[in-house]
């Protein structure tokens, strides 16, 4: 596809241009990345370590924490640069990189989502056919594809965006390349280009949202049938959790992606985009694992047993 563009790099506006607010920030999501890491990345080992949470669940949260820090890494560390030393370009390969991983992941993370609420599903409402319906690789089908699908729309979102002409300005009114304000800036007809996105998003969103809905609606309806009144309560309280982290992801990412080009007002857009880019990683460990008895139980073994170990060496 041939290269048209007329720029060979971009200005990221960022969050704020205020002077006495660049350090505060860069405390801030320093803050932010570094528990989104701590928090994903040892999620990820400790499901790895402790045999107890090798089960399906806890297979589809390892790749939900590996999701979320790709796509945090994506953004938030050239947001931090950015704080630190004024430097808002970022070269015409990088935006499209960026743009890359960052749509690729994000939209791997709703299907992830959808994949982990059908778990849920089986497991509270088919108990009995639980082992013989997640197998391995059905799980491993439901990961693969939740990949594919992200890398595939994301390869379609970035040779659309990359192959218009930005020959008005290179200022991008946003934190980092997203689609939107990239089309604001392209000199062509960027009629397509959002057809294409409202589609994809659409189908995209309202299809995992059918999934976690119907899932979680069953779930429910299981719930109530069950005569345990605490058996109910832990239950509710633990899909009310998972719903409040969806609800949040999914209301931004449709505030974000399905509107008209025309309509999108910029400054608006960078305060829900930090939600989904910045915060929603760094709650999925604590909503989805460090509330989980079990996960608590793995942790404080792995800890007592790494304690053991310097213990014996000294």
């Amino acid at each position: 596809m041939e290269n048209i563009s007329e720029v060979t790099e971009f200005v990221l506006v960022g969050l704020t241009d205020a002077l006495e607010m660049q350090v505060p920030l860069f405390i801030i999501f320093t803050l932010i990345y570094f528990i989104t890491l701590v928090g994903n990345l040892g999620m990820i080992m400790l499901i790895l370590l402790d045999s107890r949470l090798h089960s399906p669940m806890y297979f589809f949260l390892s790749n939900l924490s590996l999701v979320d820090c790709v796509y945090a890494s994506a953004v938030t560390p050239k947001v931090m640069v950015g704080f630190l030393t004024g430097d808002k370009i970022i070269s015409y390969n990088a935006c499209a990189a960026q743009m890359f991983f960052f749509a690729a992941f994000a939209t791997s993370e709703s299907f992830l989502l959808a994949s982990m609420a059908f778990d849920r599903q089986m497991a509270v409402c088919k108990p009995l056919h639980y082992t013989t319906t997640m197998t391995s690789i059905v799980c491993a089908l439901l990961v693969a594809g939740s990949y594919i699908c992200g890398l595939l729309q994301s390869s379609i979102h970035v040779a659309f965006t990359f192959h218009l002409s930005f020959c008005h300005s290179n200022v991008v009114h946003h934190f980092f390349c997203d689609i939107p304000p990239l089309l604001a800036l392209s000199c062509s007809d960027i009629h397509i280009n959002e057809i294409v996105l409202l589609t994809l998003a659409a189908f995209n969103i309202f299809f995992t949202i059918l999934v976690i809905l119907n899932s979680y609606l069953l779930i429910f309806i299981a719930i109530l049938r069950t005569h345990s009144a605490e058996g109910q309560k832990k239950a509710f309280s633990t899909c009310a959790s998972h719903l409040s982290t969806v609800s949040i992801f999914y209301g931004t990412i449709i505030f974000m992606y399905l509107q008209p080009n025309s309509s999108h007002f910029m400054d608006t857009d960078k305060m829900s985009s930090v939600f989904y880019t910045m915060i929603f990683p760094m709650m999925n460990p604590l909503v989805y694992s460090l509330r989980n008895k079990e996960v608590k139980s793995a942790f404080k073994n792995v800890f007592e047993k790494a304690k053991s170990s310097l213990s014996f060496t000294h």
